[in-house]
């Protein structure tokens, strides 16, 4: 954040407001009088001191019934003089302040959201669809209200930009898991979402409690070709194993059975049982035995 921003940064602070109770009180105790003071200049005649009397009550009566606003659990009201901040009042229930300040309110409770699908370019260039849910708050209403024009449109724009930089920082997938993936890594990822977030709101006054994703995949024009590309992969890597635990097998074959004197192989009898043994541990179907009544060299 530049030192501009940082300069001219709203900061929340109390507001000097009242009870709205003790005030509705005191409004009808103003109002019994400036009933009585009307009966009192009627029995008079008209005297201009109850007549002034009359119009000072009203206008008293006037001022204590003009300030009244309601807050609700987990809301808020931002009190202005003149486009002037004066503070944050957070206390629930009926209150009060002086008529000529404005109370804008504004809801502190926490916010679901789930973004649009957006398509991202992922690490390797693939185009991908990518959808986020993110429950959010606002922790500093001076900020949100004065710092951004629309804290609600700031927090949508922000959550799109957030998910493409997060998007394009990573490969979609990794079938060798040796990357952290988008696929593959989902709590790491989501957690450096909640990190950007809270960088790019926090000129906002609005912090992120949780996020994730809800949508990835990869985009329609390239998903049966990826499919076919992973399911390549898959085969390849599943051969390799295959290969890999056969030979060990062969190996460990010859090992005992020289290591028991159980046959004396030469050198193509050693070849021909490698690769008898390798048909039978690497072949999708299973082998027929097959009987030699003659010799190996015959």
């Amino acid at each position: 954040m530049s030192d501009s921003v940082s300069l001219n940064a709203s900061k929340e602070r109390p507001a000097g407001t009242f009870s709205g109770y003790l005030m509705f009180a005191i409004a009808t105790v103003l109002f019994g009088i400036w009933i009585w003071s009307i009966f009192a200049a009627v029995a008079a005649n008209g005297g201009m001191g109850y007549i002034g009397g009359s119009i000072g009550w009203f206008f008293a009566f006037t001022i204590a019934s003009s300030g009244f606003y309601m807050l609700q659990p987990n809301q808020a009201a931002s009190i202005t003089l003149f486009g002037a901040y004066q503070g944050t009042d957070r206390k629930e229930g009926l209150r009060w302040v002086w008529p000529w300040m404005g109370a804008a309110k504004i809801s502190v409770r926490s916010n679901n959201l789930i973004s649009e699908k957006i398509k991202v370019n992922d690490l390797r260039g693939n185009p991908i669809e990518m959808a986020a849910q993110v429950v959010w708050r606002v922790t500093d209403t001076a900020q949100a209200l004065f710092d951004v024009d629309d804290y609600k449109a700031f927090v949508l724009a922000q959550i799109e930009a957030a998910v493409r930089t997060i998007g394009a920082r990573y490969p979609y997938d990794d079938f060798a898991h040796q990357e952290v993936t988008l696929r593959g890594n989902h709590d790491q990822v989501g957690g450096e979402l909640r990190t950007e977030l809270m960088a790019r709101l926090a000129v906002a006054g609005i912090t992120v409690d949780e996020c994730g994703f809800t949508h990835l995949a990869y985009a329609q024009e390239i998903a049966g070709a990826m499919l076919r590309r992973q399911q390549a992969e898959a085969v390849v890597a599943a051969r390799k194993t295959l290969v890999e635990g056969a030979v060990g097998m062969v190996e460990m074959a010859l090992e005992m059975l020289s290591a028991k004197n159980v046959v004396e192989l030469d050198d193509e009898r050693r070849a021909a049982m490698v690769s008898n043994l390798m048909v039978v541990l690497c072949g999708e179907r299973d082998t027929q035995p097959v009987v030699n009544t003659g010799t190996l060299y015959t």
